[in-house]
């Protein structure tokens, strides 16, 4: 009786590694929000590590969050590295990879162990202001646990990035 359950056990889990090679290797998260103000008055807010602080749906979860600033704000090279002992927060680092003035920005993010993504921010002017959207994308590569995982990230993330453009759109609109 032990060893079917065993080899049930094993089957299952042989079926769950091979459906995670089917799942996609890539995964994608996108949120938007429109501001009440120009592209040029959010745009700071996005190329700015430091005054992505007063916006950052994580910055708030740790009181002892430690950031490391290097490079000058708002150029490719910027990089904020974070400690956390939070488990929400952890320990990375993003960097500014390319940017356009008052219009996209776009960054590297280093996890660690637990991998390394893209984000970017994109500002197009909708009527009297300007639509920014937060878009993340990761490759899960071969990895099946990865690739299951994949299929969880709009929910584990999507509803911190709703968090961050809502305190960004107040941040902006407060002047």
């Amino acid at each position: 009786m032990a060893k079917k359950i065993l080899l049930g056990v094993v089957a299952v889990i042989v079926l769950l590694v091979l459906a995670g090679f089917l799942m996609p290797g890539q995964v994608h998260v996108e949120r938007s929000v429109v501001v009440s103000a120009p592209p040029a008055a959010v745009f700071p807010h996005l190329c700015d590590f430091e005054a992505s602080q007063k916006w950052s749906p994580w910055a708030t979860r740790d009181e002892d969050l430690q950031n490391d600033y290097t490079g000058t704000p708002c150029t490719v090279g910027h990089k904020n590295t974070w400690k956390s002992e939070h488990p929400q927060v952890g320990n990375g680092s993003q960097a500014i990879t390319a940017i356009e003035k008052d219009e996209m920005v776009a960054t590297a993010l280093d996890f660690g162990e637990n991998g390394t993504a893209d984000a970017q921010f994109t500002l197009v002017p909708e009527g009297e202001g300007t639509k920014v959207t937060w878009g993340f994308d990761m490759n899960a590569g071969m990895n099946p646990i990865a690739r299951w995982m994949g299929l969880f990230m709009d929910g584990w993330i999507g509803p911190d990035y709703e968090k961050g453009l809502a305190n960004l759109k107040a941040q902006v609109e407060k002047g």
